[in-house]
């Protein structure tokens, strides 16, 4: 009795091993969210984040907000990549990801999800205006 107990138990381990052993082997996995491993991640506040863009040459600039906010003042030298676009992505990839990008929006919240995105792209050094353009001096 004890054998024939053990050799049920012994084979619904069995099958628990394999059903969740291949329970993922399916699925497919999705690199694109997964972090850059040695991205520069920094959120600056406005004199940081002058200090900084001051030291780099040609430094790629980013505004993610709408054309409209663009067009009503922006920081000298930035590209409008609208972060709601549909093209959004295809723009972005256009960017040296091994320069360092400095990015920015209203107020904090789009330029947060832009870094994200361009971590999880592999882009090397990304700095984001803490306060947003509504804390530049202009």
């Amino acid at each position: 009795m004890k054998l024939k107990q053990f050799l049920v138990l012994f084979t619904m381990l069995g099958f628990l091993a394999c059903s969740s052993s291949s329970e993922g082997e399916n699925k497919p996995v999705d690199h694109s969210a997964a972090p850059a491993q040695n991205t520069i991640y920094e959120r600056l506040n406005v004199p940081d984040f002058q200090a900084k863009l001051a030291t780099v040459p040609n430094p790629q600039l980013v505004d993610v907000r709408t054309p409209e906010e663009f067009a009503n003042g922006n920081i000298a030298g930035a590209v409008n990549i609208n972060i709601h676009d549909a093209d959004f992505l295809q723009n972005i990839n256009k960017i040296d990801k091994n320069k360092p990008v400095f990015v920015y929006c209203q107020a904090g919240g789009r330029s947060k999800k832009c870094a994200e995105k361009m971590k999880s792209l592999g882009f090397s050094e990304i700095y984001e205006l803490e306060p947003g353009y509504a804390g530049w001096e202009h």
